[in-house]
């Protein structure tokens, strides 16, 4: 028991539920951690494995081979989940920030046309059929308390969507990120990043207040605000708050200062009706505009971000997926129409979007081909969506399997697109600064 400073008591956690949380964190990273390995072993991205931990454990393998062990390290009780998911969205907050804050902003200004048109094209054609596809798959895909307009909005962000962290990954694993067309394809799931970002703070607004004109002006308003700030007061104040704390001299008070900063962006959107992880984003884009005074501290803390609290949100992600669902006749069919139209939209899109910026032919199906990847930032957007109640667990599913279905075929679509393309010299001169760097 523990006393409050008004002098009344406080519930404290139990011994059981301590002992269990404790447990949870530990099989489920163990098992994220091993069959991430597993995963980059078959040339697969670790993400696949640290959600297929997830999923094992879950509804669809764990519970149904031992429902008593299952039922006890994974119970339904509230109480006791939100001690974990409060673990995993803290993860997700600080990878979205990691996330935004490699996007290079310079890449905006020197190829900003030809990335306009790849954007416009890989983001536009997805969203259009996303939407469509909201409108007339069955109403069992949809949240209970959710209606149909707010249902195709968040299908078509869910199409439209890319994954920067995975496909940059993707890009430097194949050598391929120093390449004129590895770099367009970075620009432009940035924009597609951003696109998607904004797009879900709308309709988060929506999802919990119905379509209704006030409360959508108003977030779009705040949403005008929180970019104004961002473009001209998050730059310079970050830099001063760094300098402040004396990040250099002192790496860990820099690593302190970076969280701080990020995590009160999330309560800054969040207070505004937005989603926290709008926040965030915006913030490592701050933090990765500001040179080696922001990008050092927030490096130093990468290694635990992204092999510990990344690796347990996919695993706590993956406890969500049922592949139960996939058994109806109605889901399973839905679940490939959404794939089928999720690869040609962006394929066709980032082709036709590069062939109006005069790329070649195969320059613009490297592009479309890379930008279909959408791993991690589906992953965090359907968790997002079943926290609204805009998803149930089977459109959940079928969006989780979308992710890892687009990011395992990325690899081999980049190689089959590329093999063709010659290298230039100045290709070869970014591939040494890279090595440098």
């Amino acid at each position: 028991m523990v006393t409050s400073l008004a002098g009344g008591p406080v519930p404290g956690i139990s011994h059981h539920q301590m002992l269990v949380f404790l447990l949870q964190f530990a099989v489920l990273l163990t098992s994220a951690v091993v069959l991430g390995r597993v995963a980059m072993r078959l040339r697969m991205p670790a993400v696949v494995g640290e959600l297929a931990a997830g999923v094992l454990l879950g509804p669809s393998v764990f519970a149904n081979l031992m429902p008593g062990l299952s039922g006890w390290l994974l119970p339904r009780d509230p109480s006791q989940t939100h001690l974990l998911s409060a673990v995993a969205q803290l993860g997700v907050l600080l990878l979205v920030a990691v996330t935004g804050a490699h996007i290079d902003l310079n890449l905006f200004r020197r190829r900003g046309r030809t990335i306009g048109y790849v954007s416009a094209g890989s983001v536009l054609l997805p969203l259009a059929l996303g939407i469509g596809l909201g409108v007339v798959v069955p109403a069992a895909l949809m949240g209970p308390d959710t209606d149909r307009t707010t249902f195709a909005l968040f299908m078509g962000i869910a199409v439209a969507i890319s994954a920067l962290p995975v496909i940059a990954k993707t890009l430097l694993d194949m050598r391929l990120l120093h390449r004129d067309v590895g770099q367009l394809i970075v620009g432009s799931a940035a924009v597609s990043d951003i696109v998607g970002w904004l797009l879900l703070s709308i309709v988060s607004a929506m999802a919990a207040t119905g379509v209704e004109l006030g409360p959508v002006v108003r977030t779009v308003a705040y949403l005008i605000a929180v970019l104004a700030f961002t473009a001209v007061v998050g730059r310079p104040l970050a830099r001063l708050i760094l300098a402040r704390a004396g990040s250099e001299k002192h790496p860990e008070s820099g690593i302190a200062v970076i969280v701080v900063m990020i995590i009160a962006s999330a309560a800054g959107t969040h207070a505004l009706g937005m989603e926290p992880i709008l926040g965030t984003f915006l913030c490592g884009l701050v933090i990765g505009s500001l040179g080696p005074a922001g990008r050092k501290p927030l490096s130093a803390a990468r290694p635990f971000v992204m092999s510990v609290l990344a690796p347990l949100f996919f695993a706590t992600a993956g406890l969500q997926v049922d592949l139960g669902a996939l058994a109806r006749p109605e889901v399973f069919l839905a679940g490939v129409v959404i794939l089928a139209v999720a690869v040609v939209s962006k394929l066709v899109g980032g082709y036709a979007g590069a062939r109006m910026g005069r790329l070649s032919h195969g320059e613009a199906l490297a592009i479309g081909a890379g930008l279909n990847a959408r791993g991690v930032v589906e992953i965090v957007l359907a968790t997002v969506g079943l926290q609204l109640g805009v998803l149930t667990t089977a459109s959940y599913t079928v969006i989780i399997l979308v992710a890892v279905v687009t990011s395992m075929m990325a690899p081999p679509m980049l190689r089959y697109a590329t093999r063709s393309i010659p290298t230039t010299s100045a290709e070869i001169e970014r591939e040494r600064e890279f090595s440098a760097a």
